[in-house]
Parts: structure tokens; C-alpha cells; sequence
């Protein structure tokens, strides 16, 4: 059998190479560090998680949490090593993000069916081929898949990274450690802010000097990752909705909800970094260090990793690709994760499933496994596929709206994410004994 080539060891890729051995099928995984790195990547391990610690709500009634369930009904590897390496986050699924991708790193190379090639590859491989090369695929790879694509345009989106500070460094008489609502245990240190503080923060944010990034505007940031700064030039009051809304939280001083509340999360298992929840931005860096000492537990804080901003780019997929995110023009050739426009790492780590499922099953000679629309997992290739009814192409993370309807009424939003939910777990229980593993 002739080996399956894996572009890109990220959280697509891995899952995608870890899946084609668990049915057999030997992979060449390519993958491009530490010879080179790219702008947002810092270590050599597979499955870096760049933009942040969290992978997200862990409860069915968010659509995250029922494609990290099915993920992990369906045998995810990376599902399997975040519950080894989770972190305390309340209602999230929070990892250590040096333990989490070591171990990803630790079962790949420990594999007999997967060999890493430390090489970056500059062409589209003639296939069986999965390329999970993400959004920030290089240059000379970039230029390949779109010669491979006869020259179709890459569509692109601006993403954002926060910054990282020294726990010893937060100002705890200013703080206090709490979950939203009580929920879990209290995992996030709460800044609160008062009508005269988060005033003077938001001014100060959008007046803030940004970083230049070439080609940057504020119609291109994607709203699920958008910066803090971006945030405060659209209202007085869209942060305190937003990251710094107060909702389900009391400050143990006055027993009262604060007028804004700043929350921060665990970045490592020790808890001696924290990082600043929503708090995305490419504000130039000494602009970062004034304005974020604005919160009052953080005007001593130490920053470790200052906000970056950088350029994501994804495919056309609904011209290009099928709901098994495998070219329309040869079936054998496959794209996974941020490039082909699923957003979020959940999302990157389903498509990676998906696509090596199906890639398994055709050089066996085996039928494509069925994952229906009312299923995360197959919603997200459906949407992929097929894009939205406005026909513009925009990254999608998981969310209800793409999954079908019930067909019948249920009341209140959270029942019926619920019941969306059941539906979908049922759909993959049966599932289960049609996909084929060794």
C-alpha cells in the first residue's frame, strides 16, 4: 500500500496522520520545523496551540462542546492527550499547551506506521495526499496550491494572538478568583474596573499606536478573533458585551457585579501564566505595556508575550473542494484544517479527522463513511462544501445555525441545542461500527 502523504503536523495534520495509521495505512508526515518556522510558531512539537491555551465550552449546549464529543466518541487523538494535559477553566477545555503538544508529538513519533520527514515541501505531492499546512502555509507552498488550483485566489483574513504576564505579577487585592455564574471551580482571576477606570481603558485603547500590519483593516478581522482595539472603536460600551462584560460575576469586595470585569486564564498546568481572555490585538508593544496597566490588578504586571497580529489565509473551498475536503478535480488530494476556512482548532482538528477518514477508505477500495449534516463533525464538511447562502465564503467556526432544524419546536435555546445535540450523538453511536480501524 502506497503510503499517504501528510502535509503540515498542526493540530489537522496530526490528527489526520494518527487516524490513517489507526486504520492501517502507513504516512509520510511532512512537516517543515524546526528547519523553518513560521511567524506565529515558537516550538518544534506538533499541535502548537498559538492563539490560546482554551479549546473552548465543554457543554453540549454549546456546538463546541458536542464536535469535541463526537471527536472523542470517534477515537481523536488530540481530544485524548487535551484530557491528559487539561488545565482548570471552568466550563472550557483548557490545556497546558507545552505538555499538550509534547505528548501529541510523543504518540506521532512513536507510531510504526507514521515516519516524519523534517522538510518543508514546496508542491502539492501527487496524492494519496492530505495538505494541513495552516494558515500560515509558506510562500513557496502557497504559490504550488494555487498553480495546483489553476490559479484560483486565495481568499484571506487578519488573526490575532494575546498576550501572556507572570502570574506573581497580578495584583490580587485588585482580583479575585471566580467562574462566571459559579460554574466549576473558580478558575479565572477577575480584574474589575469601575465606570471611571474602564472609561479612561476603552479612550486609551482607541487611541492606542498599532503595529503596521500591510493591508490591515477593520472590515477584514474576522469577528471571532477580533482585537481589543478594533473592539473599542465600536462602541463605548462593546467591550463591557463583550470580553469585559460582568455578567455572572461579584466582586467579593462590595458583594456586587462590577462595572467591567477583565478575566484571566490559566496558560500552563503551574499556573504562573495567565493570559488576558479576548484580549487579541496588534497594538505595538510598549503601547500594550501602557494601556493594559490601565486594568488596576495589572499595573505591575510583567508581560512574557506581548499580542501579535498576523495574516491567515484559507481556500475558495466551496468551488474547490468536497465535503470531505478532497479536491473536486482528484480524490486523492485532500486539504485539512484553517486553510480550507473551518476557524478554530477544535474545527482545524475535525476537518484533519474527517479528511483522513475518507482518504483511509479510498485507497482500500472502501465506501466513504457517512457523517451527515446533523452532525458537527459533517456539518462543518457541509459548509465547507457548499459555503453559505450569501455565496461570500467566510471562515466558520462550529455552531448550530449550520446543523439542520429539529423539524419540530422546542422551547428555550438551550433545550433545543440539547436536543440538536442528542440527535447528533446518535447519529455518530451508529456511526461507530461502520468506521473501518485495524
Amino acid at each position: 500500500m502506497r503510503p499517504v502523504k501528510v502535509i503540515g503536523a498542526g493540530l489537522a495534520g496530526s490528527e489526520a496522520a494518527w487516524q490513517l495509521a489507526k486504520r492501517g495505512v502507513p504516512v509520510e508526515l511532512w512537516e517543515m520545523k524546526p528547519e523553518k518556522m513560521s511567524p506565529a510558531h515558537h516550538s518544534a512539537d506538533f499541535a502548537e496551540l498559538v492563539c490560546s491555551n482554551s479549546l473552548r465550552g465543554d457543554r453540549l449546549e454549546n456546538a463546541v462542546g458536542l464536535l469535541k464529543e463526537e471527536l472523542r466518541r470517534c477515537g481523536s487523538l488530540l481530544m485524548a492527550c487535551a484530557e491528559k494535559t487539561r488545565v482548570e477553566a471552568g466550563g472550557a477545555l483548557a490545556v497546558d499547551r507545552a505538555r499538550f503538544s509534547g505528548l501529541v508529538t510523543e504518540r506521532i513519533r512513536s507510531c510504526p506506521l507514521i515516519e516524519v520527514i523534517s522538510k518543508e515541501a514546496v508542491e502539492v505531492p501527487e496524492g494519496p495526499v492530505i495538505v494541513a499546512t495552516g494558515p500560515l502555509t509558506s510562500e513557496a507552498l502557497s504559490e504550488a496550491i494555487r498553480s495546483y488550483f489553476g490559479g484560483s485566489e486565495y481568499l484571506s483574513f487578519f488573526d490575532a494572538a494575546a498576550p501572556l504576564i507572570d502570574a506573581a505579577s497580578i495584583d490580587m487585592a485588585e482580583a479575585w478568583f471566580a467562574s462566571r455564574y459559579d460554574r466549576g471551580s473558580a478558575d479565572y482571576i477577575n480584574c474589575a474596573m469601575d465606570k471611571a477606570q474602564y472609561t479612561a481603558f476603552a479612550a486609551a485603547l482607541r487611541t492606542a499606536e498599532e503595529a503596521p500590519v500591510h493591508g490591515f483593516e477593520d472590515k477584514f478581522v474576522f469577528e471571532g478573533c477580533m482585537p481589543v482595539e478594533v473592539m473599542a472603536r465600536r462602541g463605548e460600551d462593546t467591550l463591557r458585551y463583550g470580553p469585559l462584560k460582568p455578567v455572572g460575576l461579584k466582586d467579593p469586595k462590595t458583594g456586587k457585579e462590577p462595572y467591567a470585569v477583565v478575566q484571566l486564564r490559566k496558560d500552563n498546568a503551574e499556573g504562573s501564566v495567565y493570559n488576558l481572555v479576548g484580549f487579541q490585538t496588534h497594538l505595538k508593544f510598549p503601547e500594550q505595556k501602557r494601556v493594559f496597566s490601565m486594568i488596576p490588578a495589572l499595573k505591575q504586571a510583567e508581560f512574557l508575550r506581548y499580542g501579535v497580529m498576523h495574516r491567515n489565509t484559507f481556500l475558495n473551498s466551496p468551488q474547490l473542494l468536497d465535503r470531505y475536503y478532497a479536491s473536486r478535480r482528484d480524490p486523492l488530494t485532500a486539504f485539512a484544517g484553517q486553510l480550507t476556512g473551518v476557524e478554530g482548532y477544535v474545527e482545524s482538528t475535525a476537518s484533519g479527522f474527517l479528511s483522513a477518514v475518507a482518504m483511509a477508505a479510498k485507497v482500500k477500495g472502501l465506501a466513504e463513511p457517512h457523517f451527515p449534516q446533523e452532525t458537527a463533525i459533517g456539518a462543518l464538511g457541509y459548509y465547507v462544501s457548499r459555503g453559505s447562502a450569501a455565496g461570500s465564503f467566510q471562515p466558520m467556526n462550529i455552531n448550530y445555525g449550520i446543523l439542520p432544524p429539529l423539524g419540530y419546536r422546542v422551547k428555550g435555546k438551550a433545550n433545543k441545542n440539547l436536543a440538536l445535540a442528542q440527535r447528533a450523538l446518535a447519529a455518530i453511536d451508529g456511526l461507530l461500527p461502520t468506521l473501518d480501524t485495524e
